[in-house]
């Protein structure tokens, strides 16, 4: 099972379907810490696509704990958990 990480200017799109927690959570953690600056000056979201849904909380509560803004929408089949900071006209 390959985790897939996509990057473009405003977001980073990263799909753990089918990994269990915590495998989720520190996988998150992982790319949340290593695109901090991204995150944080440049104003880009982490899109995680999850289908564990006790993801759908702890990535969640990590993040905000961390200072990110934090939302959770369901999809078809899956969760997008998105993990960013609010600017100005921007939320995440």
């Amino acid at each position: 099972m390959t985790d897939k990480i996509e990057i473009n200017l405003d977001t980073i799109n990263l799909d753990i379907r089918g990994q269990i927690c915590p495998a989720c959570l520190l996988i998150s953690l992982k790319e949340i810490n290593k695109h901090k600056e991204t995150l944080r000056c440049r104003g880009a979201n982490l899109v995680v696509k999850t289908d564990h849904r006790d993801a759908t909380r702890t990535i969640p509560d990590a993040a905000t704990a961390m200072g990110y803004t934090v939302s959770v929408e369901k999809k078809k089949g899956y969760y997008e958990i998105t993990v960013g900071l609010e600017h100005e006209g921007r939320q995440a």
